[in-house]
């Protein structure tokens, strides 16, 4: 059973950093993939960064602003958000699966950028 517990999720100031961190536990073979989603109040979930397969992907966004990154055997993934804006406050999700094909999801953690 894959379980991906979020975690680094706040309050901060517009123009500020916030980092998230999503471990994995249990994870099967089949995945090769982990991605950030976000779903702010009223809109639907978006994809935020996703990194596995040998790829890197950005929201159109969130480009030159946030960073994925993984570490730990492949067990742990990072979200650095630089440069928050108030529209960045959202619900922030880990998810892992395959490319695009994402199965597992995390609990959620909030992320609020007060103007």
């Amino acid at each position: 059973q894959v379980q991906l517990v979020e975690s680094g999720g706040g309050l901060v100031q517009a123009g500020g950093s916030l980092r998230l961190s999503c471990a994995a536990s249990g994870i099967a073979s089949s995945i090769n993939a982990m991605g950030w989603y976000r779903q702010a109040p009223g809109k639907e979930r978006e994809l935020v960064a996703a990194i596995g397969a040998g790829r890197i992907n950005y929201a159109d966004s969130v480009k030159g602003r946030f960073t994925i990154s993984r570490a730990n055997a492949q067990n742990t993934v990072y979200l650095q958000m630089n440069s928050l804006k108030p529209e960045d406050t959202a619900v922030y999700y880990c998810a892992a699966g395959r490319w695009a094909t994402y199965i597992y999801w995390g609990q959620g953690t909030q992320v609020t950028v007060s103007s």
